[in-house]
């Protein structure tokens, strides 16, 4: 594990594997480093950095947050690498990876799957906001982590089942105070084309063949407005595709690094 000091002074956990060409690869909502495991095999083809984004895991947080501490971290592990960085963000860290862009010159490339971009906001009701935010402040953090899994992302029941039976439920509970803070930064985020028209790197956006028909909007709005985009379907899965079809991820990612 190495420490990456963000420009707050934050301490940010990296990890490394492989050789060859950099790519970092930033987490979603309620994960950590580790949801990476299951596409280890990245590492056979490239040197993968992976990070704690700030409030979980290994990393440390701040007192007060704000979305934008999110993507300085993203820039300042960038720039301690030393080289041009491939960057993949999944979710949230989607999210963070294209604000990120703004922030640093050694981005080699962009990967987005399924970016939590709304064009509506986060969907979520007043009921719903009010049970999280019940259950947030009495710190029941699997009933959070539940909520957000099943009427939030919508999750299938199938899927769900597999989560709390995998290794990683337990590292997801911890993280699950941060997903009301997340949330809202989706709420307050507009984004606008005209400050992405800088943009020339290669950029690759992953949407899941199954996933619903918000997330193809918001694919589409970014494909017309970051200048050399191009969509990749990935038949057959939805917002997990790293865990649900690792191969498939994996061949789709060194299919558009290699080219």
């Amino acid at each position: 594990m190495k420490r990456i000091i963000s420009k707050d002074g934050t301490s940010i956990a990296c990890w490394q594997q492989g050789k060859g060409d950099a790519l970092l690869l930033i987490h979603g909502t309620t994960s950590d480093h580790l949801a990476w495991s299951p596409v280890s095999a990245l590492a056979q083809y490239f040197s993968v950095w992976t990070m704690d984004r700030r409030g979980r895991g290994d990393s440390d947080d701040s007192g007060h947050y704000a979305f934008e501490r999110e993507c300085e971290d993203v820039a300042a592990v960038i720039d301690a690498i030393g080289t041009n960085v491939h960057l993949l963000g999944h979710s949230f860290g989607g999210l963070c990876a294209l604000e990120a862009t703004r922030l640093t010159e050694n981005i080699r490339s962009l990967i987005l799957y399924e970016p939590s971009i709304s064009l509506t906001g986060s969907g979520w009701s007043a009921t719903v906001e009010t049970n999280l935010k019940i259950l947030h402040e009495s710190e029941k953090w699997e009933e959070v982590l539940l909520l957000f899994y099943r009427d939030i992302l919508k999750t299938p029941r199938s899927e769900l089942m597999a989560l709390q039976a995998g290794p990683n439920w337990k590292a997801r509970t911890a993280t699950s105070r941060t997903i009301l803070r997340e949330l809202r930064s989706i709420d307050h985020y507009v984004f606008n084309p005209q400050r992405f028209s800088f943009l020339q790197i290669p950029v690759l956006l992953l949407l899941g063949g199954d996933s619903p028909a918000r997330r193809y909007d918001t694919a589409n709005l970014l494909s017309q407005s970051l200048p050399n985009s191009r969509i990749e379907i990935l038949q057959g899965q939805q917002h997990s595709a790293m865990r649900t079809a690792p191969d498939l991820f994996t061949h789709e990612i060194v299919r558009f690094l290699n080219n």
